[in-house]
């Protein structure tokens, strides 16, 4: 029989054999703009990046960003850009700009916008229990042998 109408098996992770191969990898979001990154950590984050690609398992490796407060965005998006949350309470809602999510919590604009890219699922919130995430260039990740990455 030709080669080319064999047929090729298709590689399916399981649990245990997707925690042995997990690796750890540093990003830096100085500079780098916003959705841009975040859609980079999201495919990490799930896995997409790697060629045995399960999508029922967590077969994602686990990301630390430092300098999330130097994260950039374009446009008009530092002025106009609003971040909405509601309490569960009357009159609850609250509306936080760019900037001042920055100075307050600057970390949280990064987390937010990689979880609005990721599935909203357990597998989901599982996933994103690998997301560290710090302002600056400090970190306490030293020992899972990280990985630079440059996008």
């Amino acid at each position: 029989m030709d080669r080319r109408y064999q047929k090729q098996k298709t590689t399916i992770l399981s649990r245990e054999q997707a925690l042995q191969s997990r690796k750890w990898f540093l990003f830096d979001a100085k500079g780098k703009t916003l959705g841009r990154l975040a859609s980079e950590i999201a495919k990490v984050l799930r896995g997409k990046h790697r060629p045995d690609f399960t999508p029922h398992v967590d077969c994602g490796d686990g990301v630390v960003i430092i300098n999330a407060e130097k994260v950039a965005v374009t446009g008009m998006k530092e002025a106009r850009k609003i971040y909405k949350d509601y309490t569960g309470y009357i009159g609850g809602h609250r509306e936080t700009p760019l900037a001042t999510m920055r100075a307050r919590h600057p970390t949280r604009i990064l987390m937010r916008a990689v979880k609005g890219m990721m599935p909203k699922t357990r597998l989901g919130d599982q996933q994103l229990r690998k997301l560290r995430i710090y302002a600056g260039v400090e970190h306490q990740m030293q020992a899972q042998n990280l990985v630079p990455v440059n996008i």
